[in-house]
């Protein structure tokens, strides 16, 4: 069925991605603010993978392998770190995307915006006030001959 969404991350990926994702942005007690590995923006992520599932679970699935067996099951805190530092700082589609995915997900958590001095709340009704610019810079568009090729029947 083409229409289908992917399914979600097993059991043991969720483990991997919570700590990988931890590691990438530990807490701050400072701040107020969890860390990526928070339960609520884990869930955010997971609800949120869609097309880059296959890249997500790779990516997870190498960071098990580099660590022999689970990433999760690391306890030492140092070597968890080095591993994913060294593990995000390839090169790769896997390795961009979880990374990817992490931070877009950590970001859009209203416990991080308003710790950023920021209303957690879409863009509208209320809008964004910006300054307006010069719209004379147009005016080269607007007065340009059309480019393209006019395909209306008459």
């Amino acid at each position: 069925m083409p229409n289908e969404s992917p399914p979600g991350l097993s059991p043991a990926e969720i483990q991997t991605l919570t700590r990988v994702a931890a590691v990438m942005v530990p807490a701050d007690t400072t701040l107020a603010v969890p860390s990526a590995g928070d339960p609520a923006i884990i869930a955010d992520m997971v609800g949120s993978l869609g097309r880059d599932r296959a890249d997500v679970s790779a990516a997870l699935a190498a960071l098990d392998a580099m660590a022999g067996g689970s990433f999760a099951a690391i306890t030492d805190d140092a070597r968890a770190e080095a591993m994913a530092i060294a593990f995000l700082a390839r090169e790769g589609r896997p390795a961009t995307i979880l990374g990817r995915v992490v931070l877009q997900c950590y970001y859009r958590d209203d416990r991080v915006i308003r710790s950023l001095g920021l209303e957690p709340r879409p863009p509208f009704p209320k809008g964004h006030t910006l300054e307006q610019g010069d719209w004379s810079l147009l005016d080269g568009v607007r007065t340009r001959a059309p480019f393209w090729r006019d395909d209306r029947r008459a």
